[in-house]
């Protein structure tokens, strides 16, 4: 009973540590909304802010660097630490500072949210060659929970944004003739508000990621006073003296070096592209025209399209902890499946502000839907993924989180000029028929 208490708690510490990669970024872009109305950017923001965001790969190439110029040297501890410790003072500093204006070139810019969201997002872009490689301490079902708290990352976000009540609004008649204009209502607190429960999340995750390391500091101690008895008693040691792994686990981690030299493997190579393609569809592609696709059927399909996608992501999670895929057709299956989904939100997107369906129940259920096993299927192929590339050893998880944050930044590159420079996609006016010929 107690080890099985100590493996829960350390699921749910694991969870909650994984939830301090990317619910920063996540938490700028829910806000958006928000913050636009008082900053003189407007609606230029998110372009600026995907240029932050994109220079924040700096840190995690400084990172591999390191890692090939130092092997070894690296301690992945000390950077998650200053990770932490960053984030945590830019989103202090962000809740008090963030609509402060400074005038440059004779313009008033948001020079304070904008260097500290680029803060912010160097954090969350160097934790995926940071907080993976780590994970490589923990036996293999443990990264699994790392997974769900990544989809928490996303979740825990649009909850409070939907507490806040961002982008509510309701149409009135208009004083003019027969038509009605868009009213945005109040929101129930304020952006500051806002950003210190993002301080709250993050602070949540640097206590978890803390009593982790203690965790395993004293079940390494444990251990070795176990070995010791063992020893001085029967000369033996004892299978289960470090409760945290299993003895096929430890077997794979005594082989890591042979294990490590023959990585790159046809299979393993396979894996990091389905990886590569998945990671750029969900988290640099698909969310460029999530609101393209979405808001046409109404502000509650937008709304039910964000928070059950950001449920199926953790929900993927654990199914993927009862039912792990380990065929490589089963899992190019389930990219196509994606991929499916995935480009018919593209085609609805494209076609706003008049997509198929477009004011009827079935349009709204087909892309909620759409939404929800998108990103269900490429939570459960990034889990599976990352899970057997575990086995691969060290060296393949900060492949892994090169990797997720190559394919990240290559969908975010290529949706910006579409999205932001050349307008390929059109959103119609609130509370107006934008399709009546």
């Amino acid at each position: 009973m107690a080890v099985a208490l100590h493996a829960l708690l350390t699921h749910a510490l694991v969870a909650l540590f994984g939830m301090g990669s990317w619910v920063s970024v996540n938490s700028l872009w829910v806000e958006l909304p928000v913050v636009v109305k008082e900053l003189p950017e407007g609606w230029n923001l998110p372009a600026f802010l995907t240029v932050l965001i994109a220079l924040g790969n700096l840190g995690p190439l400084a990172v591999t660097v390191s890692h090939r110029v130092c092997p070894g040297r690296i301690s992945e501890p000390w950077l998650i630490r200053s990770i932490y410790a960053l984030s945590l003072v830019s989103a202090g500093f962000l809740a008090v500072f963030w609509d402060r204006r400074v005038p440059v070139a004779g313009e008033d810019h948001s020079v304070a949210y904008l260097l500290l969201a680029y803060l912010l997002a160097l954090g969350c872009c160097t934790s995926n060659v940071t907080f993976l490689p780590f994970m490589y301490q923990f036996p293999q079902q443990y990264i699994r929970s790392f997974f769900i708290g990544q989809g928490l990352s996303a979740l825990f976000p649009c909850v409070l944004a939907l507490g806040q009540g961002v982008g509510r609004l309701e149409c009135r008649n208009s004083t003019w003739g027969n038509s009605t204009d868009a009213h945005y209502m109040e929101e129930n607190f304020s952006a500051s508000a806002y950003f210190w429960g993002l301080f709250s999340l993050l602070l949540v995750s640097t206590v978890a990621f803390v009593v982790l390391q203690l965790w395993q500091q004293s079940d390494k101690k444990q251990t070795e006073q176990r070995d010791g008895a063992a020893k001085t008693q029967d000369g033996e040691n004892s299978e289960d003296s470090y409760p945290l792994r299993s003895s096929d686990e430890e077997t794979t981690r005594g082989a890591d070096k042979a294990v490590e030299q023959s990585f790159w493997s046809m299979r393993n190579v396979y894996l990091l592209v389905l990886l590569g393609v998945s990671n750029a569809l969900t988290n640099g592609i698909l969310p460029s025209v999530q609101t393209y696709s979405c808001l046409p059927y109404g502000a509650d399909a937008y709304h039910l399209s964000v928070v059950l996608s950001n449920i199926a992501n953790p929900a993927a999670c654990f199914i993927a902890m009862v039912l792990l895929c380990r065929s490589s057709i089963v899992l190019g299956m389930i990219m196509v499946a994606g991929m499916i989904f995935g480009g018919y939100l593209m085609v609805l997107a494209a076609l706003s502000p008049c997509p198929p369906l477009v004011g009827s129940t079935a349009g709204i259920v087909l892309v909620v839907l759409s939404w929800s096993l998108f990103l269900g299927l490429f939570s459960y192929l990034k889990v599976v993924i990352g899970s057997l590339l575990h086995e691969a050893g060290h060296s393949a998880l900060l492949w892994c989180g090169g990797i997720i944050q190559a394919g990240s930044l290559f969908g975010a590159l290529l949706m910006f000029p579409m999205v932001s420079i050349y307008h390929l996609f059109h959103t119609g006016r609130d509370c107006q028929d934008n399709c009546t010929q």
